[in-house]
């Protein structure tokens, strides 16, 4: 794969991560793992996150 396909795919995998957990965020959606309920902050923080990642790969060089 060229690296403009990789950025490509990876910041579109990151893009449906970010909106995933902004779709948590707006309609409540509970989440655990192994029997730890998980914050809705912390979704806040992955769509910050997610976001940033996403933008960096599609607006790369190499994109």
């Amino acid at each position: 794969m060229a690296s403009r396909s990789v950025s490509v795919v990876s910041g579109v995998v990151f893009a449906i991560i970010a909106l995933l957990h902004l779709l948590r965020l707006i309609f409540s959606w509970p989440a655990q793992i192994a029997g730890w309920q998980v914050p809705a902050w912390l979704s806040v923080v992955g769509v910050i996150v997610a976001v940033a990642l996403a933008w960096g790969n599609l607006k790369s060089p190499a994109a």
